[in-house]
């Protein structure tokens, strides 16, 4: 109906539009007479043809509807049709071909075909890839499954808050379903103000780019249990931002945690007996040999007098002194070897009690910590307990110790709560200083009333209370713990007295990784995929890239003339692996060249004299390098020059790198042949990568390695899937021509 009412206007349109033009030409010639006699003739013309006019008005406006259905209704329809087709294909999954169209939406029906048949394609291939994903994904978590069932700790993951996202069977065998779930706080089992300790430590070793930010303790729960507990962080990820997009914080984000737990008590507890048990032993026998040894020391045959005889060997006159026994050689031995079995057993014995004294210790982790660190978090965390102002002196740079820091504090704070509410002290400040190498001092000092050494003795025995929290633990016990010691002294001219605590010293950590080769926050120190990697028998060339391990390398050199004597200076090199980039299995090394570095190279690679004074030379370096790149492919960016170094090199040094080696300069040119520049620094902003470190080994061999999967996309939609079609492809390059 709406369809007709449609046409009725177009109709009523096109033939008014017809009527008036008959109308206005009519009009016109009337006003272009001139003559009334002419004009005259001229009407009684036209009231003879005025038929043929009415004729040619019919026949006008039927034209003009013809010409609009043809020229503007059909396209029109046909443009609605395949607007309404094309919308019917968007809701169906392998839709079928539309049908056919008029010459006006051929062109664009074609097209639209093609868009819903690669469309189809794309969502059979990302349907494929989603199941292969989850399937990756549930080998994974099967594996994960497998190690979490293995393992003979409780493993916990949890967030910030303190909830669980992740158990073991373990746990809630150790625990109960009831205290270890999904979504329960994990401050039901262990005390919140040493995790949020131990967190807080964490951010500050990772902020400092610690190697190994987590932290190891021992604890009581509530129950009575003892556990030893290792925390590991949880970072967020990095990376995932688009290409251009401003680079992560450096410092990773923390977003978790993951526990585990041992339980110790038996353990602890047998321990615990069989050292008391030496110390009995230790203890008994070092009184039992100490009084043998004293009585050998009075038989000593050496201070007793020796028999005299005459010379002709007759006894003594009768009237002379009875003489002392004669001792013989043989006894003389006899007491000899006594005398050296017991003074080694004395010191076995001494050794067995200082082993045990040391075990003791052991059993609660002392780790590295900066003299600095912990005198920060000391003033931090009194601060905050006692409301009170903490001061504190200038701490030596490198001054590193070994302590359980969160018993520390507890005991610092609570001498200070003491001190606060007894003695009404209103200065406290916290010092160390060096002590002789093996242990470091750090005083607790006041000024105030003079304290009476049995009530140093009472606050070092009785049980710590901090406010409304009871502990079960004694300063003493925290001081037993680091094998040190407790005094207290006054100083009587500036009006000061101090606890001072004898720690053990520390030594630093290991270094800080580079920013180039930081670890990310979820590293790929494993790979399941690689459990359906099976060792091919065929020759490298048939096998597909993406199977293949690549390591992608650089160097830095004194120049660019390898046959005429320039030298290695710095070799950097990552590997790549199942088609992932491993950020950190990565090498870096200094080389010495044995020659001068010329300064014209300085500004490029950075590298100075003094930087390689103490370096290795290239022999010590390259059998590292090699097993480094064992059975990989080699990767770098105009390979040519950097492995005309390491020919060179192979009769001095005896190692041979006969491994396939891929060019990123040669395949560029092969995936982009128009392009004008192939440099590395190109290459980099046309896949909008972020270039780091550039002109420095390492840099540039992240920068290739990320080019490098560029390439590898690209080189597979053009159909070179294996390392022999790469190859061959970059060998008809023109800079293939090109020799070092």
């Amino acid at each position: 109906m709406q369809q007709t009412s449609g046409w009725v206007r177009v109709a009523i349109v096109l033939w008014s539009a017809m009527g008036v033009w008959l109308l206005a030409l009519g009009g016109l010639t009337w006003l272009a007479l001139e003559e009334r006699a002419q004009r005259t003739d001229w009407a009684t013309a036209w009231q003879q043809v005025a038929p043929l006019w009415g004729l040619c008005w019919a026949l006008g406006g039927a034209a003009l509807l013809g010409a609009w259905y043809r020229w503007v209704h059909q396209p029109r329809q046909a443009w609605a049709r395949l607007a309404e087709q094309g919308r019917v294909l968007l809701t169906l999954r392998d839709a079928p071909p539309l049908p056919p169209q008029p010459c006006a939406t051929q062109a664009m029906a074609k097209v639209l075909q093609e868009l819903v048949v690669q469309r189809d394609d794309l969502q059979r291939d990302m349907q494929e890839e989603v199941r292969r994903a989850s399937g990756r994904m549930q080998q994974e978590k099967e594996h994960l499954a497998a190690l979490l069932a293995e393992l003979q700790q409780a493993v916990l993951v949890c967030n910030l808050d303190g909830r669980i996202l992740l158990c073991n069977h373990l746990a809630r065998a150790q625990w109960g379903a009831g205290a270890v779930g999904i979504g329960r706080s994990v401050y039901g089992l262990l005390d919140r103000a040493l995790l949020h300790h131990a967190l807080h430590s964490m951010q500050q070793r990772l902020e400092r780019a610690a190697v190994y930010p987590g932290r190891q303790f021992v604890t009581h729960t509530q129950e009575g249990r003892l556990l030893r507990v290792q925390m590991t962080p949880v970072l967020a990820a990095e990376g995932g931002g688009a290409p251009g997009d401003t680079p992560p914080d450096p410092v990773p984000t923390l977003t978790g945690f993951m526990l585990l737990l041992e339980d110790i008590t038996h353990s602890f507890a047998e321990e615990q007996e069989r050292d008391h048990m030496l110390h009995s032993v230790t203890e008994g026998n070092r009184a039992s040999l100490g009084a043998v040894r004293a009585a050998l020391a009075a038989l000593d045959p050496q201070q007793a007098p020796a028999a005299s005889t005459a010379d002709d060997g007759a006894p003594p006159e009768p009237h002379t002194p009875t003489p002392a026994p004669t001792v013989s050689a043989v006894q003389a031995r006899l007491w000899q070897v006594v005398h050296t079995e017991l003074g080694r057993v004395s010191a076995r014995i001494e050794a067995l009690a200082q082993h045990t004294a040391a075990a003791a210790h052991t059993r609660w982790p002392l780790e590295p910590m900066l003299g600095q660190e912990l005198v920060s978090a000391a003033q931090q965390h009194m601060q905050e307990q006692l409301q009170h102002p903490i001061a504190t002196d200038t701490v030596q740079d490198d001054l590193w110790l070994r302590v359980d820091g969160y018993s520390l504090l507890q005991a610092l704070t609570y001498l200070g709560e003491r001190l606060i509410d007894e003695f009404a002290v209103r200065s406290l400040r916290l010092r160390l200083l060096p002590g002789d190498g093996r242990y470091v001092y750090l005083d607790l000092v006041w000024v105030g009333h003079a304290m009476s050494t049995e009530t140093v003795m009472s606050w070092e025995m009785d049980p710590m209370q901090l406010g409304a929290e009871h502990s079960t633990l004694s300063v003493r016990d925290v001081v037993q713990r680091h094998g040190g010691a407790m005094g207290f002294e006054r100083e009587r001219a500036s009006h000061q007295a101090y606890f001072r605590f004898q720690l053990p010293q520390g030594s630093a950590q290991a270094p800080v990784l580079p920013t180039a080769a930081r670890v990310a926050s979820r590293p790929e120190f494993y790979d399941f995929d690689l459990f359906q990697q099976r060792e091919a028998d065929s020759d490298w060339n048939e096998r597909p890239l993406r199977s293949l391990r690549f390591t992608v390398f650089d160097t830095e050199t004194t120049g660019l003339n390898p046959s005429e004597g320039d030298q290695i200076l710095q070799i950097g090199a990552v590997r790549i692996v199942n088609g992932r980039l491993l950020a950190h299995e990565c090498y870096e090394q200094l080389v010495h060249p044995g020659r001068d570095i010329p300064e014209a190279g300085i500004p490029i690679h950075g590298i100075t004299p003094e930087m390689v004074a103490d370096q290795p030379r290239i022999e010590a370096v390259l059998p590292v390098f090699h097993r480094f790149a064992a059975d990989s492919v080699l990767v770098a960016h105009n390979a040519a020059f950097d492995m005309k170094f390491l020919q060179l090199l192979e009769p001095r040094t005896g190692v041979v790198f006969d491994q396939p080696v891929l060019d990123t300069l040669l395949l560029s040119v092969v995936a982009h042949p128009h392009q004008t520049s192939h440099r590395l620094e190109a290459l980099a902003e046309r896949f909008g990568l972020n270039i780091m470190g550039r002109h420095t080994a390492l840099g540039d061999a992240m920068v290739t390695a990320e080019v490098w999967l560029c390439l590898l996309e690209q080189l597979e939609k053009m159909g070179i899937h294996t390392l022999g079609q790469a190859r061959a492809a970059a060998q008809q390059t023109y800079y293939a021509r090109l020799k070092y």
